[in-house]
């Protein structure tokens, strides 16, 4: 028996800023390779494919190109500019199919793991509905949420998650995107759906996530490390610790976790002496066995003269994710006498969170004085340490 095909459009002109990454999350590593280049090779093993049409971002040509590697896919048909949102690029892969391209289906470049399976069972869908969608029901309940406050808990019973890939029999894709209007939905379900044309669902796979996230980069490679029969869980779990302290110098700000604090001095320091932040530093790098703040970032090297500390870290997290390894949580305290730094902790850890790449919870910023004892407790400089959870 013959199983439907489809041509597929990969959409990989994201940017990815959600990843906190300056490589464009489709060409981070994954298991050895991009992530783009498992996402072809899935689409390349299957019967389910006929041939795929590739969208890259026109400053990507040297990224994509080391993604199809030195052998590229044979289905892949051609590569095509994008544009600067999701629903541009898929126009533009579109608009080089043919007639002869009876169904075609659009995939994120940034789902590397859908099962030859599910691949099959979406096109067979649509060949039979003539528009369809894996999906995934809703588990938990759900909030709807405006300012920080809930403002309705929609009934879960019938929502569903939806995934990729999305397979349309062409000519319906095509009025779909013809008729498009500001603001462009997120997915091209949305835009057939306006048209009043029935959308099937069938099930999807958990295993088919959207790697938008360093956690999600690290689960893909566990999956991949499983299916290769290498991977094991749990992982390893690492505490590390970080204890700094800087002296206070007229003339200088006071940085404290990316923070601008306002204060008659600041801390003396080859960089911009971030206490906090490098306390923070040595801790992660610890919990990973990989050294510690002076032997990457030497007080010797002067590109490093009166950097923002928040470089290093972002630095450290992408050395980090590199290994595999997955932030779980870090706690610091800062210790001073002066000044008050109660007012200033919620805007630290966010600007922390934000160099890690992780959620504003996952970080605690406290502070503290000596009660007047020690250097601290006599300002003469103030201390910080840090204690970080990571999975490697």
């Amino acid at each position: 028996m013959d199983v439907p095909a489809a041509t597929f459009i990969v959409p990989a002109a994201g940017r990815g800023q959600r990843m906190g990454s300056a490589v464009p999350k489709q060409y981070l590593p994954l298991a050895g390779r991009p992530v783009l280049s498992h996402t072809l090779q899935a689409l390349q093993a299957s019967p389910a494919v006929s041939a795929i049409v590739l969208v890259v971002h026109p400053e990507d040509d040297a990224l994509y190109r080391q993604a199809l590697g030195v052998t590229p896919p044979t289905k892949l048909r051609q590569v095509v500019p994008g544009g600067d949102e999701r629903w541009a690029s898929v126009r533009a892969g579109l608009a080089v199919t043919t007639s002869a391209d009876a169904y075609v289906a659009v995939h994120d470049a940034v789902r590397p793991l859908a099962s030859a399976d599910l691949l099959a069972r979406v096109v067979a869908a649509a060949v039979a509905e003539g528009a369809a969608v894996p999906g995934l029901p809703v588990a938990e309940t759900v909030k709807q949420v405006h300012h920080g406050r809930v403002v309705a808990t929609p009934d879960r019973s019938g929502m569903w998650l939806a995934q990729t890939p999305q397979v349309f029999r062409r000519e319906l894709l095509l009025a779909a995107y013809e008729g498009a209007a500001e603001p462009v939905p997120t997915d091209d379900a949305s835009l057939v759906e306006r048209l009043g044309h029935a959308v099937a669902v069938v099930t999807g796979e958990p295993a088919n996530i959207k790697v938008t996230t360093p956690n999600d980069l690290a689960w893909a490679a566990w999956q991949l490390d499983r299916a290769r029969g290498t991977g094991a869980m749990p992982r390893r779990l690492r505490v590390g610790q970080g204890y700094d302290v800087h002296r206070l110098a007229p003339d200088r700000r006071l940085i404290l976790g990316g923070v601008s604090v306002p204060f008659d001095r600041g801390l003396a320091g080859h960089s911009d002496a971030d206490v906090l932040t490098h306390a923070i530093i040595d801790a992660l790098l610890g919990a990973a066995g990989v050294g510690d703040i002076g032997q990457l970032f030497p007080d010797s090297d002067d590109q490093y003269r009166g950097i923002d500390s928040l470089v290093l870290l972002r630095r450290t997290t992408d050395m980090l994710l590199a290994r595999g390894a997955v932030i779980h949580h870090v706690d610091a305290v800062v210790m001073a006498q002066r000044p008050r730094l109660a007012p200033h902790r919620q805007a630290m850890a966010a600007a922390l969170a934000a160099a890690m790449q992780v959620a504003a919870d996952v970080v605690s910023v406290k502070a503290t004085t000596t009660e007047g004892l020690g250097f601290t407790g006599r300002e003469e400089g103030i201390a910080a340490q840090a204690v970080a959870l990571v999975e490697l």
